[in-house]
């Protein structure tokens, strides 16, 4: 059984046509795409890095030379992994930000 993520699965509806999401995604400016990856805040940059550098091994590069081997699909894994906590995370730095402004108006 291969357990490896195919990331086109992410692309189709059950039906094999692309999905309504995948269709708006594609149909996105370039500079759009750009502002939606970038985080709003270095703490989510942070707790981003730390997320890869757990995923990857913890070692610090301060003292180890660190080589890291991997297949084609576990590379997929690890990216669809971090796109996954990416989007949570900025959900949650969203989520954030308008319970902070709604805050200020109680």
């Amino acid at each position: 059984m291969n357990d490896a993520i195919n990331l086109s699965d992410f692309n189709n509806t059950p039906s094999n046509e692309p999905g309504q999401l995948w269709q708006y995604v594609q149909k996105l400016q370039p500079e759009t795409i750009a502002q939606l990856s970038q985080p709003g805040s270095k703490d989510v940059i942070q707790v981003m890095e730390r997320n890869i550098g757990g995923l990857l091994g913890g070692l610090p590069s301060a003292g180890f030379d660190v080589t890291i081997a991997t297949t084609r699909e576990q590379l997929g894994q690890l990216l669809a992994s971090a796109m996954m906590s990416g989007y949570f995370l900025r959900n949650a730095e969203q989520r954030l930000d308008l319970e902070n402004s709604l805050g200020e108006f109680h």
